[in-house]
């Protein structure tokens, strides 16, 4: 099952490749904008969001409705939208195995006599994108009520998404032993969990007609699952390679980032480690040797188990929450297949 939706959003999104100039007249308007919005969207990815969308979407209606797998594109265009924008912020020049949309559009200007660069081009394109991902959801040929129910939480996903990134832009600047569990995990809910797993999930639902308890549990099981997510993303990030996640490993020691792992690792080390952190995440020019030096204090403090006991704590709760959501049990082996693959790797 995961393989057929998987094939049906690749065609879908190819197929908006293909006509975008046709139906938005992009290439007319600017063959720059067009060249590179196709081949960002087109990279390989994941593409979670959207299969989630279509699960929820299946798991209470019958059969899929007209539009269905169209309107789904329109999350991974958000995604996209997210991607373009974040990487300027944490200054990463890789996407998904090859340069970051800024990168790609400085390459291709003038190297002097411009009052822009590409990191300037690159933020419109991404709000071309996120215009392109609202339109994209109206495809769908559902009730009217419905789907103004759906399309407000795709633009709420954005809303808490961008708030999420906001928040953690500001705690990055405050003092580590400020930091509290309870602050990162707010953050991993806006950022991550809301518009990774709850708003795909519950969007999709609702327009299949869900009620009110349906969602809660959905939207409930999809943000436990989302920080275990994001834990997961935070262990690849420090310790994964740079060939296999498709961006640098120093992204989130150079952008100070209060993870779970960094804030565990400082609590329960000693006060020469704790210096060593501190002085680590303070630094504007972060390298290997500083990576190598987080990482050894991590696994001395025995980081990455707590890492994982939390990751398992979470997924138990969201399985318990599965249990109660409605979704039949057909759904239900399709999600913990789904969910089971984003979180294989353990470290």
């Amino acid at each position: 099952m995961l393989l057929q939706i998987r094939n049906r959003l690749e065609k879908e999104l190819k197929a908006f490749a293909r006509d975008l100039d046709k139906n938005y007249h992009l290439k007319e308007l600017s063959p720059l904008i067009s060249r590179n919005i196709k081949e960002f969207i087109l990279r390989e990815g994941k593409r979670i969001r959207p299969m989630l969308f279509c699960i929820g979407y299946l798991s209470f209606a019958q059969k899929a409705i007209p539009g269905l797998f169209r309107c789904a594109i329109s999350l991974e265009l958000l995604h996209d939208f997210m991607l373009i924008h974040d990487d300027i912020i944490d200054k990463s020049d890789m996407r998904r195995g090859k340069p970051s949309m800024h990168i790609v559009l400085q390459r291709q200007l003038p190297n002097k006599g411009l009052k822009f660069d590409g990191k300037d081009l690159a933020i419109v394109i991404g709000d071309v994108i996120y215009a392109l991902a609202l339109d994209y959801f109206l495809s769908i040929k559902a009730d009217a009520a419905r789907k103004e129910l759906g399309l407000k939480k795709l633009i709420s996903a954005a809303l808490y998404t961008g708030s999420g990134e906001f928040i953690e832009l500001i705690l990055g600047a405050r003092p580590i032993e400020q930091v509290s569990k309870k602050d990162i995990y707010k953050i991993y809910t806006l950022k991550t969990a809301n518009y990774t797993f709850c708003t795909p999930l519950t969007m999709g639902a609702v327009l299949a007609g869900a009620n009110q308890i349906q969602l809660k549990n959905l939207f409930e099981y999809g943000r436990h699952l989302g920080i275990a997510f994001q834990i997961k993303d935070d262990l690849i990030g420090i310790f994964g390679k740079s060939s296999d996640t498709g961006k640098s490993n120093l992204t989130d020691i150079k952008e100070a980032k209060k993870t779970l792992l960094i804030w565990h690792a400082y609590r329960n080390s000693s006060i020469q480690d704790q210096k060593t952190i501190k002085n680590i995440l303070a630094r504007n020019q972060v390298e290997e040797k500083e990576l190598q030096k987080i990482q050894e204090i991590i696994l001395k403090t025995k980081s990455v188990d707590f890492a994982n006991r939390e990751i398992n704590r979470l997924t138990k709760k969201a399985d318990e929450l599965l249990k109660n959501s409605g979704i039949n049990i057909k759904y239900q082996k399709a999600l913990k297949e789904l969910t089971a693959k984003i979180l294989a790797t353990s470290l």
